[in-house]
């Protein structure tokens, strides 16, 4: 069967599902990751098509239920399989012992294996097979994430004129950071096969630009405004700043439900007559975690009055737990949180009340709801959707967002948001305070300026942006295709033979 034309195809490291197996069978859930966040409505309304590891080693099993997603969601769901070798090599190896610490600014975390890089670009070559054998000239390739920078060059090596595009989720850091990867040439070469490369923030593209200049020689920039262009000796490629953002009117009519509202309710009546801190993070050391809980502390030190009158409830969703770090920071976190209540707990107060798993999308909007401070203070972000999510979800505007300077949101949020550095214990708890005191009134106009702003900036306009500026096209560009069959053929030929 031909295929459609004038797709939208999203490739990223995972499918935006999670298959379970139980008993002979698979249970499938879809995912809630920021980028399964961020582009689920858009493919979702426009048709389109997904390609991505499904999480899973292939049994021969997976073809129903990659099918049975694939019309649940609303859009195209491609496999690609990996190997246990490439999970631990390429996945849990160069992509979070190397490029996640290295682009967060914590080179002294990284593990510079060369098997790891040799593994990185295999798999970055499954993938690119995956889509040259599901996609068309016609099809418009976006790449997401630091897990595949390397796709557009395997791409060209067998279509030269295929036009790509691709976003970095997490930070790019400075020339000087970057510039200790020990493949740091062939990365940026491989990145530079891609005909757009997107960036949350202007000072992502700036180190990017920065590393350019220090590697590519002969490389010139020119132009002005949010997308620049890098000439090199034979081509132009264009960089530019696309802060990713939310489904803004969708967390509103949720946060709005009777189920959030009764939700949201019952958390009330249960803390009393205090204010609700929140903070929201998957496990993980770029968070900050561990700091921010002790700049709680300091902030019933410092401030006494808060005592009794604030409840600091602190979500930490599990990732990674089998790694060591990761189970030593969810100890530290445990230890931190202990302390603090051991200390300050009175008859009928504990200061922290501490999740740590996995909470449903309707408390996750309850707790934003009823929240009066939200504390999101990473040591680093590429953007940080919390922060939006929360605003979203503060119907009556009295929230108070305190925001991390290196969160790549603070770039739009920082006039009315109480931005921190995350390292200074005592601006922290400085700005707890503040926000603690903080009239009506102010609480109000601050927040209407944040939903404003996020409101007009919202994942439509995003994903229009990224779109206009890669292939001069708009969304509707993208009509919805109705039929399945031709990716459920391809589907049942990849699995029944363990294709690659």
């Amino acid at each position: 069967m031909q295929q459609p034309e004038k797709r939208l195809v999203i490739v990223s490291n995972r499918l935006p599902i999670v298959l379970e197996k139980q008993q002979d069978s698979w249970h499938v859930s879809h995912g809630a990751g920021g980028l399964v966040t961020a582009l689920a409505p858009v493919l979702r309304n426009r048709g389109g098509l997904w390609i991505g590891w499904p999480g899973t080693p292939d049994d021969g099993t997976l073809a129903e239920p990659i099918t049975q997603a694939s019309n649940e969601t609303g859009y195209r769901l491609v496999p690609v399989m990996l190997t246990a070798h490439d999970i631990d090599t390429y996945y849990h190896g160069f992509a979070n012992e190397v490029i996640w610490p290295l682009f967060h600014d914590l080179p002294s975390r990284c593990n510079f294996e060369n098997e790891y890089w040799e593994s990185y670009k295999e798999v970055n070559r499954k993938f690119a097979e995956v889509i040259l054998e599901t996609t068309n000239q016609d099809d418009y390739i976006w790449v997401h994430d630091y897990h595949l920078m390397g796709v557009a060059q395997e791409l060209k090596k067998q279509q030269p004129d295929l036009k790509a595009g691709f976003f970095l989720h997490i930070p790019f850091p400075s020339p000087d950071i970057f510039l200790k990867l020990p493949w740091r040439f062939e990365l940026i070469s491989a990145l530079l096969e891609f005909d757009l490369i997107g960036f949350q923030t202007n000072r992502d593209r700036r180190n990017f630009a920065q590393c350019i200049r220090a590697l590519i020689k002969g490389a010139r920039l020119y132009g002005k405004g949010a997308v620049v262009t890098v000439k090199l000796p034979e081509r132009q490629v264009k960089i530019g700043s696309f802060p990713i953002s939310i489904d803004y009117r969708q967390f509103v009519q949720q946060a709005d439900t009777r189920e959030v509202a009764d939700c949201a309710w019952y958390f009330h009546e249960n803390i009393g007559d205090r204010q609700i801190i929140l903070g929201v993070d998957r496990l993980d050391y770029t968070k900050g975690i561990p700091q921010r809980l002790r700049a709680f502390e300091r902030a019933l030190e410092k401030y006494p009055d808060m005592a009794g009158k604030v409840t600091f409830i602190q979500i930490v969703v599990p990732s990674r737990v089998t790694i060591p770090e990761y189970q030593h920071l969810r100890t530290e976190i445990e230890q931190v949180v202990s302390n603090i209540n051991g200390r300050f707990t009175n008859y009928g107060w504990v200061p922290v009340q501490y999740i740590f798993r996995s909470i449903d999308r309707y408390q996750l909007l309850a707790h934003y709801r009823c929240a009066d401070i939200a504390l999101v203070t990473p040591l680093k972000d590429g953007m940080n959707l919390v922060a939006k999510e929360y605003c979203a979800c503060s119907l009556e505007k009295n929230g108070v967002l305190i925001l991390s300077e290196f969160a790549g949101a603070s770039a739009q949020l920082h006039n009315s948001a109480l931005i921190v550095n995350p390292y200074d214990g005592e601006n922290v708890a400085d700005a707890m305070y503040a926000a603690f005191q903080m009239g009506g009134d102010e609480r109000k106009n601050r927040m209407h300026k944040l939903r404003t702003s996020i409101k007009k900036y919202d994942i439509f306009w995003w994903v229009d942006t990224f779109i206009q500026a890669a292939f001069t096209k708009h969304l509707e560009n993208f009509p919805i295709i109705e039929d399945f069959d031709y990716i459920a053929q391809i589907v049942r030929q990849r699995t029944k033979h363990g294709a690659p």
